[in-house]
């Protein structure tokens, strides 16, 4: 047998074992970071990774003779006593260190044996927050029993009642030769090999005993972009990656706050706008970014992903819309979340078209949330062809609201014979460009959106008929981008200009 930590975790397996036996439920297209163990020279340089309520840190330690980190008996029962811009402290409890009464020079990450009032019964465990002056009661050392090398960013978020719920050592990963991601089933397990399957995040705002929503609109948006729970590293750099599924969508400025290592931000201005970037290591705040949420598992991952790499990412809390199900489901939904429901008409068949609050960690703060719905006869369902039409159809989605929630919108403009015309409202700056145009005949119940060669361009529309000369919004072949089609035809016939109409997507 050999000895492995998975997450964290230890664990024994058989020799020759491979990913696939070892993590036979991960995602095959998501990458795993993989981390050999150390060199023997390494290995003298003793690393713990220490789990606190508010996230992991991984100190290095200055010595063996540091009692307390190197006891889960001792750390694993230490609580937070006090907080300030400076530091913080967890403990109190008894050492053998001999106080000197003179202050220091502490820098950020230093882990410090300290204690109050000059008496070791009452020693503290001190993380310098920032570089500052101080006596801790410390000894003629200085006190430094260690750093932190990974995870500085929680040393920031720790409040009243965060404590230290475990304590395991680790083998160091600086060196990124032994060190790699990889989606290789077949790859061999060695003996004290550390894999990381996934990167786990708080939003902001989120706490286990509070709700705050300073950031609630970007943190929603934040639940959106990571609600498949794949992270898709399409830009990676010393200081960052970044997935730009949502790029181009507008979010709110909510939260700036300084970038530490760990730290999730979305972009609310530039280029990458609606951009998630994960932080690797600290950078100065900036206008254009706001906070969302913090790495509090998988930093190793976060570290050594790859441009194209895919992660595997868990957001906590998982996001509640409740747009496009039907009644009774939204009904199981908010009971398990411990929300009470609002709703405007508790007959059969019905399906939530809106919410409010629209956000998650609005509607947790509150603990309740009211919906709209619609009966199913005034719902239509409609395919998307991303195949044939991806831009158009993303910003169809844009448009209608689908491409946030599962149930969207649009407003009836006009009406005649079997065409079915919609004007949803677009931004000047969003382009259609041709595309999937018809060929020979447009097919009936086709769903198409007029690009940017016609003068109305935007408009939507549906045929309910084939034709041969006009696509579904009545223009020329040329400027109709065909983007799916309406399956509800029916209930098309009830459709009323200037109403507006609901419309869900079925994903095939």
């Amino acid at each position: 047998m050999i000895h492995v930590y998975l997450d964290g975790e230890p664990r024994e397996v058989g020799e020759q074992s491979t990913l696939l036996s070892l993590i036979p439920d991960q995602p095959r297209e998501c990458a795993v970071a993989v981390i050999r163990p150390a060199t023997k020279e390494q290995e003298k340089t003793e690393n713990v990774t220490v789990t606190t309520t508010a996230g992991e840190i991984t100190i290095e330690l200055a010595g063996t003779e540091v009692d307390v980190l190197g006891r889960k008996d001792s750390i694993g029962r230490l609580a937070l006593h006090w907080t300030d811009r400076y530091a913080a402290a967890f403990g109190p409890f008894p050492s053998d260190i001999h106080p000197l009464r003179k202050p220091r020079l502490y820098e950020r990450g230093d882990v410090i044996l300290g204690c109050g009032g000059y008496d070791p019964k009452t020693s503290y465990l001190i993380f310098s927050k920032s570089r500052h002056i101080a006596d801790h009661g410390a000894d003629d050392t200085g006190g430094v029993v260690g750093r932190v090398v990974s995870g500085k960013a929680v040393l920031d978020r720790w409040e009243s009642g965060d404590k230290v719920t475990k304590v395991e050592p680790v083998i160091s990963w600086a060196d990124t030769s032994r060190s790699f991601t990889t989606t290789d089933p077949g790859l061999i397990v060695e003996d004290g090999m550390l894999i990381v399957t996934h990167v786990r995040v708080t939003g902001q705002g989120y706490f286990p005993d509070r709700i705050t929503t300073e950031a609630a609109g970007s943190v929603e948006h934040l639940l959106v972009a990571l609600e498949s729970g794949k992270f898709v590293v399409d830009r990676a750099t010393s200081t960052h990656i970044l997935d730009r599924k949502l790029v181009g969508t507008d979010v709110p400025a909510q939260f700036k706050r300084p970038r530490r290592e760990g730290t999730v931000t979305v972009r609310t201005q530039g280029p990458s706008v609606g951009g998630v970037y994960i932080y690797r290591a600290d950078v100065p705040s900036s206008p254009a970014h706001s906070v969302v949420g913090q790495v509090v598992h998988g930093i190793e991952l976060v570290k050594l992903a790859k441009e194209s790499d895919v992660l595997s990412i868990r957001v906590v809390p998982p996001r509640i819309d409740l747009l496009g199900l039907p009644l009774e489901e939204a009904k199981k939904v908010v009971a398990d979340r411990e929300v009470s429901l609002i709703v405007d008409s508790d007959k059969k068949d019905r399906i939530v078209v809106s919410q409010e609050p629209g956000t998650t960690l609005d509607v947790l703060s509150e603990r309740s949330v009211k919906v709209t719905t619609a009966p199913f006869d005034q719902v239509i369902d409609i395919v998307l062809d991303d195949a044939l039409a991806p831009m158009s159809c993303d910003t169809f989605r844009r448009i209608t609201g689908l491409h946030e929630h599962d149930a969207g919108m649009m407003p009836a403009f006009f009406i005649f014979d079997d065409v079915y015309l919609f004007k949803p409202k677009i931004p000047t700056t969003v382009k259609i460009y041709p595309e999937n145009c018809p060929v020979g005949e447009a097919p009936a119940a086709a769903l198409a959106i007029t690009n940017d060669s016609r003068k109305g361009s935007g408009l939507v529309g549906v045929r309910l008929s084939a034709n041969r000369e006009f696509g579904p919004t009545s223009e020329p072949f040329e400027g109709t981008n065909v983007i799916g089609r309406v399956i509800d035809t029916d209930k098309l016939k009830n459709v009323k200009e200037r109403q507006i109409v609901y419309i869900r997507e079925v994903k095939q």
